[in-house]
C-alpha cells in the first residue's frame, strides 16, 4: 500500500499511540478533580500545554485545546466576531479558505455581519492589492490560511502582517492546519498574528484533538460555558490522553523538520517533472512558494474521482483535493477561485506526501500513473 493522502489525515506515530495508551490507562482522572488522580491528570495537561507552547515559541497562557481544526476555525471566526462587534461588523476572508472558515463567515453574514471574500491570483495566492482595498474602518477580522489545502499555495502571511501592522482594531487569524511541520513557524506565526488554528491528526497525532493560539490580551468569546476549563474559554473535560499524544507528535514532527523538508521537496520535484512530460496533464501546484508535500494535477477529460479509484485499484491512495468536500462531487473550490474552467477543475486530484514516504513509492506511483494515462487515451 502507498498512502499519498497525508493532507487529509496522517498515520498516528507508534510513539504517539504509546503515549496515548499509557496516559489513558494509567492516568484516567478528571484534571478538574481535587484528588491525586485528578492532580496527575492536571499536571500532564499543563506539561503538554507547555511543550506545545515552547515548540511554537509562545506562552502557555496562549494555547487552548479543541477537538480539531474545524472547531478551532469556527471558534475563532465566531468568537472574535461577537467579541468585537461593538467595534464593527466587517470581516474579510480569502476566497480559497477551508470550508470551516468560509462557512463560518457565511453564517456570520446571516447574523448581520458583512463579509468580503479577498480574491486570489491565477496561481492561487491572495491578491495583496485587492485585499488592501477591502479594508475598512469597521473591519474587525481578517482570516487567511497559511497554506492552501487543495493545491498547497503558501499565502503571503508576512506581507499581510505588514499590511495590518498599523490597524490594531483588526484581529488577524491564520488557519495553520496544513502548515505545521511543513513550513517554518516564523512564516505563519508572525508577531502580528492574533489567532491561529491547528489540528493534531494532520501531524501524526490522534483524531479529535487540536488547539488554537490566541495572543495574550486578545479577546475571544467562550466557545463552551459550564465547567470553567481552558481558562473559562472552552468548558468541557479535557481529553488528557489525546492532548499528551498531540504534544508528543508535535515534538517528533519538529525534530524531523529540516530533514523532512528536503526529502519531501525531492520527492515532489521528481513527480512534478515526470507528470509535466505528459501532454494531457495539467499541473495546478508548482514548486516555489508551494508546500513541499502537496501536488495537484489532472488528466485531460478524466474526472478526478475516476483517477482516484484507478490508483486505488493498485492500492495507491490519493484524493480529489479537499477531503472534507470530496464526496460532494464538486470541482475544487480553490481552482474555481483561481479562474480555472470547471471542466478542467473537475479533473483535479491531490497527492500529499509525508516524511514516511520514500523514493521507491514515488517510482511505483509513476509506473502506475503511466499505465492509467495510457488506459485513458480514448477519453483524452
Amino acid at each position: 500500500m502507498i498512502y499519498f493522502d497525508n493532507a487529509a489525515t496522517t498515520q498516528v506515530y507508534p510513539e504517539v499511540l504509546r503515549t496515548y495508551t499509557e496516559v489513558a490507562t494509567k492516568v484516567w482522572g478528571n484534571p478538574s478533580s481535587l484528588h491525586n488522580l485528578g492532580s496527575q491528570a492536571s499536571r500532564i495537561l499543563e506539561a503538554s500545554r507547555k511543550q506545545i507552547a515552547d515548540l511554537l515559541g509562545k506562552k502557555t497562557t496562549e494555547i487552548f485545546f479543541t477537538s480539531g481544526g474545524t472547531e478551532g476555525d469556527n471558534w475563532v471566526m465566531k468568537g472574535v466576531a461577537f467579541e468585537r462587534a461593538h467595534l464593527g461588523r466587517h470581516i474579510i476572508v480569502s476566497s480559497i479558505e477551508h470550508p470551516a472558515v468560509k462557512e463560518s463567515a457565511l453564517w456570520l453574514q446571516s447574523q448581520g455581519f458583512e463579509i468580503d471574500l479577498a480574491p486570489v491570483t491565477k496561481t492561487g495566492f491572495v491578491d495583496m492589492e485587492k485585499l488592501a482595498s477591502l479594508l475598512r474602518p469597521d473591519t474587525i477580522l481578517v482570516s487567511i490560511m497559511a497554506a492552501n489545502n487543495e493545491i498547497g499555495s503558501i499565502q503571503p502571511i508576512r506581507e499581510i502582517s505588514q499590511l495590518l501592522a498599523d490597524r490594531p482594531t483588526i484581529s488577524f487569524h491564520v488557519d495553520a492546519v496544513q502548515a505545521l511541520g511543513k513550513m517554518p513557524i516564523a512564516d505563519y506565526l508572525t508577531e502580528r498574528v492574533d489567532f491561529a488554528t491547528f489540528s493534531g491528526h494532520k501531524f501524526h497525532s490522534v483524531r479529535g484533538v487540536g488547539f488554537i493560539y490566541a495572543k495574550e490580551g486578545k479577546k475571544i468569546s467562550p466557545l463552551l460555558t459550564g465547567g470553567g476549563q481552558e481558562s473559562d474559554k472552552r468548558s468541557t473535560t479535557e481529553n488528557v490522553a489525546g492532548i499528551a499524544a498531540t504534544a508528543k507528535a508535535l515534538r517528533l514532527v519538529m525534530d524531523k523538520f529540516d530533514a523532512g523538508q528536503k526529502q519531501l521537496l525531492a520527492m515532489k520535484q521528481i513527480i512534478h517533472d515526470e507528470l509535466a512530460s505528459y501532454p494531457d496533464v495539467t499541473i495546478f501546484s508548482q514548486i516555489e512558494d508551494f508546500l513541499p508535500n502537496i501536488l495537484t494535477f489532472g488528466i485531460k477529460n478524466v474526472r478526478g474521482e475516476v483517477t482516484v479509484h484507478a490508483f486505488e485499484n493498485h492500492q495507491i491512495y490519493i484524493s480529489t483535493t479537499s477531503a472534507c468536500s470530496s464526496k460532494a462531487g464538486k470541482p475544487a473550490g480553490t481552482l474555481i477561485s483561481m479562474g480555472v474552467h470547471p471542466k478542467l477543475a473537475q479533473t483535479a486530484v491531490r497527492i500529499s506526501l509525508d516524511e514516511d514516504n520514500d523514493m521507491g513509492q514515488v517510482e511505483q506511483f509513476l509506473t502506475i500513473f503511466k499505465q492509467i494515462y495510457n488506459q485513458t487515451q480514448k477519453v483524452r
